[in-house]
């Protein structure tokens, strides 16, 4: 743990001050009980122990985290406190000052054992040095002033102790803190790149699913309109003979193209079809069939509605009239069905579009190649039902006829506002 720089200057000074102060009283006053030696060794035992301080302290601060050399310091300072008593009971002064020293070297518990000697030394030179020993009521003075030097070093030790305590506890939290803003920056750098892949991947779902949308407007309108155009063109070719049913046909594809061509342009537009805009669904797949049996008039088409209808969200409409699109053209292109229903089932939560025919049938099990004459039908509208979560049912074996079932989430226009 690193100490405060007040906490440290302290010990660059104080020791000096004192043991200076200390000096000096010992020179100046004079007092009859008191006795003094030598100025020599005073001064030696002064010298003796700057130089102690010094050394361990002033000059090798870094020390104070090494408990050896601490335990050692400690000892050494002990002894010339009672080198620098036994000179003059004035350097009582400085040995008080010393016993913050406890605080700096020893560690824990062993500060309270480390203040007792410094308590005695210094109790020593408060009653008047070695000499007051002799008698027995020098002892009893000793000893009470000893007492009453713990106690007070006692009470300097824990407020210590505890702001100590408190000091790592906040180096602690603020080290803590600093992990935890590390983390922080590091979770912050992933969600950043994280979010950046997000948007990467953002974008080529919105172009993989703009080319699935365009696969399948070209499949569902273009492709089919088209195959009307080759039909009705082909039925004029044939009827030559007959110009009023010829111009019938020819009449009709010319419609065909016409609505070929705006709903390509809406499809450009990523719009809604065009019938949904003008009429609600039911209608809309009523004109389908109607429509649609004018073309193939071998087959029996019927649209059957139950239920309340209700508006739906422009999407699930579109994809309801789509699948219904694609699933009447599957039926001319493969059926050759006698009759075809369709069944739309207005209900609390679903929508359901059914759709049976009477027709060839096919294994739905077995896979069906991709070609420009089908395979792409079905997997279309699984596709686009999925987009609005919703499914896709297939039943057929071959010659029992087939059965689709389109099944989409009821939600009304404004439903999700």
């Amino acid at each position: 743990m690193t100490e405060a720089p007040e906490r440290k200057a302290w010990r660059s000074w104080l020791p000096f001050t004192t043991l200076g102060i200390a000096t000096a009283l010992a020179f100046v006053v004079k007092a009859p009980h008191i006795t003094h030696r030598p100025a020599p060794e005073i001064f030696a035992a002064v010298a003796l122990t700057a130089a102690w301080i010094l050394w361990w302290v002033t000059l090798h601060p870094h020390w104070a985290t090494r408990r050896v050399h601490m335990t050692v310091f400690f000892v050494g300072l002990l002894s010339c406190n009672l080198l620098l008593v036994w000179c003059s009971p004035f350097f009582g002064f400085f040995t008080w000052t010393a016993n913050l020293f406890v605080i700096y070297a020893l560690p824990g518990r062993w500060r309270i054992a480390g203040a007792v000697p410094g308590a005695a030394i210094t109790g020593l030179s408060q009653v008047g040095g070695f000499g007051t020993l002799a008698v027995f009521g020098g002892v009893i003075a000793f000893l009470v002033v000893v007492a009453a030097n713990l106690l007070i070093a006692g009470v300097m030790l824990y407020v210590e102790t505890r702001n100590e305590r408190d000091a790592r506890r906040r180096v602690r939290m603020i080290d803590e803190l600093a992990e935890a803003n590390t983390k922080l920056e590091e979770a912050l750098r992933e969600n950043a790149g994280l979010h950046a892949q997000l948007l990467v991947q953002a974008r080529e779902a919105g172009v993989l699913d703009e080319r699935q949308r365009m696969a399948g407007e070209i499949h569902d309108v273009l492709a089919q309109g088209l195959t009307g155009i080759v039909t009705q063109l082909e039925a004029a070719e044939a009827a030559e003979a007959d110009p009023g049913d010829r111009d019938r046909h020819l009449a009709t594809a010319k419609r065909l193209a016409r609505e070929s061509l705006s709903e390509a342009r809406r499809s450009v537009q990523a719009l809604r079809p065009q019938q949904l805009d003008a009429a609600p669904l039911p209608d809309v797949l009523a004109d389908v069939v109607r429509g649609w049996s004018g073309l193939h008039t071998t087959t029996d088409a019927r649209l059957i509605v139950t239920g309340e209808p209700a508006r739906l969200l422009p999407e699930i409409e579109a994809t309801l009239l789509r699948t219904a699109q694609e699933t009447l053209a599957n039926v001319a292109r493969h059926a050759h069905a006698r009759r075809v229903a369709l069944t739309l089932s207005y209900m609390e939560d679903l929508v359901t579009l059914d759709v049976r025919d009477d027709g060839a049938g096919f294994d739905p099990h077995l896979p069906r190649p991709v070609s420009d004459t089908g395979g792409f039908g079905l997997r279309a509208m699984r596709e686009r039902l999925t987009r609005i979560a919703g499914t896709l049912d297939v039943e057929s074996e071959p010659g029992a006829g087939t059965a689709i079932s389109a099944c989409v989430p009821a939600i009304p226009v404004g439903g999700l506002a």
